[in-house]
Order: structure tokens, then sequence, then C-alpha cells
């Protein structure tokens, strides 16, 4: 299928069919019961039923998309918003004024207001602390040693991020801070996504409390962000500074709550790129003749030097064990959208209103679009082999005008991390760790423990 099929002149709107409904609905909670209990087996058998299927969550009818041309379709479709259980879980972290949530002229105002940070030509400039973070971390590390890969994916990715986009010297405790509360705040989002229950999540529950909590602590964690930068009277070349000094519509300065909103969907990427350094340790450990792979092309890239930043481009079978990493293990595993009109997706009507939902997990595990589907290939990603794989099967940054403007900063981090590390250590799983994925808002290894061996 390609994008010119999904958008038929044929009959009107009206006189499409219904997608095909998804077996397995229970009374009252519907499909969520699954979507609880196991929804990477539960959104990765879709496919089976159709190109689009309709979801039951609750009383609310959801619609599935499930091939990689569908996916598109949302992503460069004006007809469907940034919207839908899964943002509408999310505002209370990223509020409604922030650039992951806002839409139209808003939304592409806040886009210009940061991509000038995260243009290929600006990242070099965080190249030296993005090495600094990598080798730290590689040097806190003692031979034999049990390692938390959650706490400390958390600690490097957030002091990358703070650093070069805040200029903050926001150390180990704020780390931490933001690593215990996004993952409490995030699975209570995705619980109240799937099973929505509305009343239930203000009763005095213990789980509600410590939700609630955790969201306090982090927005009480972007203001005091917020207020150091304007008591210290700096104004550095970062992002904070553009949105101190940003201008709206009209000419003024934009509000406080945009700018809260706006430092939030700075910070809380962090959680993407941990899982994604998590999936990385997990897979170097899983698979040492690959790591092995890593530390030979370093050395015959830098000639037994620390790894830099300007070695990353030369470092090809490295930047393919991490988008390989990223295929498998994506962090970002659920996204939904809502149609603004009456529209036609795959042949079926989608009524104005309606929220759709699919799965990158599922997409970029599909045994259509990917030979030995899950098993771990980076070498898939050699150009002669690359070719074969279906447009839009594998974006993980997504694609149109919602793609991350991060894209190039992310795998520049994550592509130095796996090089100082692989190049020092040999990774081993120690006993109580627990590999299998951790379902919330964002994906990643439930227990992670490694042991590093010195080379």
């Amino acid at each position: 299928m390609n994008l010119e099929s999904v958008k038929p002149e044929a009959a009107p709107h009206t006189a499409l069919p219904e997608p095909p409904l998804a077996g397995g609905a229970v009374p009252v909670l519907g499909h969520g019961l699954k979507l609880v209990r196991d929804p990477l087996a539960f959104m990765s058998r879709l496919r089976g039923h159709g190109d689009v299927v309709r979801l039951r969550l609750g009383p609310k009818t959801v619609y599935a998309v499930t091939t990689p041309a569908l996916t598109a379709a949302l992503a460069l479709s004006p007809e469907y918003i940034i919207a839908g259980p899964l943002w509408e879980s999310l505002e209370g972290l990223l509020g409604k004024e922030g650039v992951a949530t806002a839409n139209g002229p808003r939304h592409r105002r806040q886009r210009r207001s940061i991509q000038p940070a995260f243009r290929p030509d600006a990242i070099p400039a965080y190249g030296p602390i993005m090495e600094e973070e990598a080798h730290a971390l590689a040097e806190r590390w003692k031979p034999g040693e049990t390692i938390d890969c959650t706490s400390e994916s958390f600690r490097v990715a957030v002091r990358i991020s703070a650093r070069c986009l805040l200029r903050g010297e926001y150390l180990d405790e704020r780390a931490e801070r933001l690593c215990t509360a996004l993952a409490i705040v995030f699975r209570g989002m995705y619980r109240r996504m799937v099973l929505q229950l509305g009343p239930l999540y203000r009763l005095p529950l213990p789980a509600n409390r410590e939700f609630n909590r955790a969201l306090a602590d982090l927005h009480l964690l972007v203001d005091e962000i917020i207020a150091e930068r304007r008591a210290s009277g700096r104004r550095p070349d970062d992002l904070l500074t553009a949105l101190l000094e940003a201008r709206d519509e009209n000419g003024g300065p934009i509000g406080e709550q945009e700018i809260h909103d706006q430092v939030v969907a700075i910070l809380t990427p962090g959680e993407t790129v941990a899982s994604a350094v998590m999936w990385l340790l997990q897979m170097l450990a899983d698979h040492p003749e690959h790591a092995d792979r890593v530390r030979a092309e370093v050395e015959s890239v830098t000639g037994g030097r620390p790894v830099g930043f300007e070695d990353v481009r030369k470092l090809t079978h490295t930047n393919n064990v991490v988008f390989e990493t990223m295929r498998l293990g994506a962090a970002v595993w659920i996204l939904t959208r809502r149609a603004v009109t009456d529209t036609e997706l795959g042949g079926y009507r989608i009524p104005a209103g309606a929220d759709i939902v699919y799965s990158p997990y599922a997409i970029q595990r599909d045994g259509r679009s990917f030979a030995d589907n899950v098993g771990f290939d980076p070498d898939r990603w050699l150009p002669e082999r690359a070719k074969d794989v279906p447009k839009y099967a594998m974006s993980p940054f997504s694609v149109g005008n919602r793609k991350c403007p991060a894209d190039h900063f992310s795998m520049a981090q994550l592509t130095l991390i796996t090089a100082a590390l692989a190049t020092k250590f040999r990774l081993q799983q120690v006993a109580g760790s627990n590999d299998a994925p951790r379902v919330g808002v964002m994906l990643r290894p439930n227990k992670l423990l490694l042991t590093p061996v010195l080379r």
C-alpha cells in the first residue's frame, strides 16, 4: 500500500464501511483490560484483523491503524491532529501550551522557536558536553559492581539535555528526582489512558497519592530551574533564554504557563533517551559479538584515543547498533491522533472527533516488513539491505511536522554512549535483573542490572 492509495476519490465518506471490531473485548472495559495485561502482544496482533480495526476503551470507540503507510498518512495529513487518549493523559504533565501538545499556529510558532537549537550545524557545539558525560559514565562504573541501569541511564540523559539545552549544572540529585517522578507519572498516565475510570483517579488511594506527589515534584523542579535562571541574570545562548525572550503572535512576551510547559517538553524527552540507553545496554550485554564489533570499529577510527563527537559519523556499525536497538526497543511504543473532519483511512470511514491509535513497536517488529523480525541484526541497516525495508516501517522520530526536532541530537549522544561503554567494558546481566519490557507511556526494561567487566 502507498500513500496515494490511502485517499481514494470514490464515494462520500458516509458511504464507506466501518472497520472490523477487534476480538476479545469484555463488558464495561472493552479492550482496555488487554491493553493493561499484555499491550505489546495485543497491538502486535491487530494487523491480523486488518489495516484498520476498531477498539473499545470503556464506552469509547477508538480506531487502530496497523500498516506503515497508514501511520504515515496520520502524521502527514492535516486532517489528524495531536490529541486522543495518550495526549489527554499527558496533559497533567505536558500542559496544553507546550510544543508537544499544541496544534496549528501555536505549534508552528513554538517549533520555530526551538528548531535552531537542533539544526545539524548546531549539534557540534554540544559535542564536548556529550563526550564528557559519556566518558564520565564509563569512568564512574567500576568492574564487578552491580549497575542499576535505570538510574544511570536517566542520570546521563538528563544531564546531557540540561547542560546542552538549558546550560545548567543540574546535578545528580535533580536527575534522580526526575527519574523517580517520571517513572511514577508515566506509569500512572498509561493506566489513565487505557482504563478511563475518571472519578476513581481522584480518590485518595495510595497509588493516586503517589502519582499526585510525583507530578507535583516534576512541576516544582521546572519552576526551580526557571526561577534560578531569572535570579542569576544570565542570558546564555540556549533554549531557556530563547523561551524567556520569545514573543507570541501579537509581539508580546509569551505567558508564564507556556514557558513552564516548554521547559517540561525539553526535560521529559530525557525519559525517551534514557529508555533507549537502557535498551542499548541490554543489547550490548545480550549480543557481545556486536559489542566487540563496536569496540573494534571505535579503535580503528580513533587509533586508541577516547572516542569523540567528530568520530560519530564514521562509526557505521555503532550507529546501526543504535538504530536496530531503537527498532526492537521502541521507547515511544504507542501514539494517538484525532480526526478533525469526517475522513477516510485505508478504505474505511473515520468520523470527525474519532481517536486513532497506532504502535511504532508493532510496526517496527512486523514480519511483513522485516525478515527475522524479532532478531537483533544491525547489518539490516547497511545500504544494500536497508533499501528493502518498506517506507515508513522504521520511523523512530516520526515524520512530517511532528517529527522530533532532536533526532540528530539524540542519535549523536546515543552513539557516543554506546561507543564509550563498549570500548571499555563487556557487560553482563546479573542475578535479579529483569529485562522484560516495562510498559508505561514509555517502554523500557523492567529492572536491568548489569556488571561491567574490564576489557
